[in-house]
């Protein structure tokens, strides 16, 4: 019986000291109170099972409930059990400073990198992981195939095929954690190769460039101009990690002269693109550039996400890879992909079509931010400058010379979190530097983009 109490009953960490039993536990509780290790309102184990648990008498651990409760530190009353006090226990640990004030959180927000987290599709995610759940052999639930669940790689593949052109099956697509995971596994795939150096994009994500240089790999700008980056600059470089669909941050597909071109160098030399596909789903005007790596599945990497489509939390992404490297991809212990009730939920979300439909209603919604962005610029700040707004969540506004940390200012004390161009700017590049903001208009629910755009009109010279 009391194995049986103590299975059902609530864990509970006690290590009572002291001369006497009563008086250990009573003492260990009570400093468990006063540190605050356990909370007020907790549930504490029944008397039978927290005796049970640690091998002593009934009445042991009543008594010692019962002087608790007589110093106010637990309460005890018919159907609720035994529950710490409310009361404020006092801290282990000195309470930490309040930050100052002007790294509190603004009350807009424009910077990119996320859309409208607020528009998370919840009711038909949640119908997805059910029938997921429900669907879910047994054996999904262990270690499993190191590239991902195969209903999770088949749906994408198909997916990718449909909309991005992109040539591959299931068995040469890895599940990762993101792009930021993708790369750090692409990484150890160079270093495996014999790559020191790799090509970046001279305005870009340091996040990114950081990552490669972690990794023990050098990373060169390559200028970008209106015809994106300059892959004529590619030098000694092994590799080149592009954003072709829509530049990140500048916005501007890569020329159809230049993707020829970078694929061409690929051939010839052996080198490797890893393609960046970030938010190549979300173009406005015209069909959406297809992905490079249909170009040449042998030599071009492909990189996407869930974060800009649905939300960056859900942690997954997707690396195409030719089939020569699925196996160096795999070799390498960073190779951990995510949780397979996500990816499984994932797989239903998109084999369902609920993936396709909340692409095409965000799409509606972002074009209609992004218009009513350009028409109050276009009436309240003319003189400002619009560009890469055919596609994505962002959009650059071009600011006179020298006039772009005192906009980024005058935006926080709007209580505007926005990003300057120079932010993304390769340290080591010898292109010009240029005055602007990138303004991630996706971001904010649609509560307050009224505001955030209220707030950047007056931020704006």
């Amino acid at each position: 019986m009391a194995e049986t109490w103590a299975t059902l009953g609530v864990d509970l960490h006690l290590e009572p000291t002291g001369p006497g039993l009563r008086r250990g536990l009573t003492d260990a509780l009570r400093e468990a109170v006063r540190t605050g290790r356990l909370t007020p309102g907790t549930r504490l184990p029944s008397s039978r099972s927290l005796a049970a648990d640690l091998g002593i008498a009934r009445n042991t651990v009543a008594d010692a409930y019962a002087d608790l409760v007589a110093e106010g530190w637990l309460t005890a009353r018919q159907g609720s059990g035994t529950r710490v006090a409310e009361r404020v226990a006092a801290p282990a640990h000195p309470a930490p400073a309040r930050r100052p004030a002007e790294h509190a959180r603004p009350a807009y927000d424009l910077r990119p990198g996320t859309p409208d987290l607020s528009s998370f599709p919840r009711t038909e995610w949640l119908r997805a992981a059910r029938r997921a759940v429900t669907a879910a052999p047994h054996g999904a639930l262990g270690y499993g195939d190191g590239r991902g669940r195969p209903e999770l790689r088949s749906a994408l593949a198909g997916y990718l095929a449909r909309v991005r052109g992109v040539r591959t099956g299931a068995e040469n697509l890895l599940v990762c954690g993101g792009v930021a995971h993708g790369l750090v596994l692409l990484a150890g795939v160079l270093r495996a190769r014999g790559v020191h150096t790799v090509a970046v994009e001279a305005y870009g994500l340091h996040v990114h460039r950081d990552l490669l240089t972690r990794a023990g790999l050098r990373t060169i700008p390559l200028p970008v101009d209106g015809r994106g980056a300059d892959t004529g600059a590619l030098g000694d470089a092994g590799a080149v990690l592009l954003t072709p669909a829509h530049q990140f941050p500048t916005g501007v597909p890569l020329h159809p002269e230049r993707r020829a071109a970078v694929v061409d160098w690929a051939h010839r030399t052996g080198g490797l693109v890893l393609e960046d596909d970030y938010d190549g789903e979300f173009r406005y005007d015209r069909q959406p550039v297809g992905a490079l790596q249909g170009l040449d599945p042998e030599h071009v990497v492909y990189l996407g996400t869930a974060s800009k489509s649905l939300a960056p939390g859900l942690r997954l992404g997707w690396v195409v890879l030719p089939p020569s490297l699925v196996g160096d991809a795999l070799d390498d212990p960073a190779s951990r992909t995510p949780g397979v009730l996500d990816q499984l939920t994932l797989a239903q979300f998109l084999g369902s079509g609920a993936y396709d439909r909340h692409v095409r209603s965000a799409r509606l919604r972002y074009r209609r931010r992004r218009d009513a962005l350009v028409a109050a610029l276009a009436e309240h700040a003319p003189d400002v400058g619009v560009t890469g707004i055919a596609a994505g969540l962002h959009a650059v506004l071009q600011l006179p010379p020298g006039t772009e940390q005192q906009v980024v200012r005058a935006a926080a004390w709007h209580g505007l979190a926005v990003h300057g161009l120079s932010m993304f700017r390769h340290p080591h590049t010898t292109v010009a530097p240029r005055d602007a903001l990138v303004v991630g208009y996706g971001t904010p629910p649609d509560h307050a983009w009224t505001g955030a755009l209220d707030a950047l009109r007056r931020a704006l010279p």
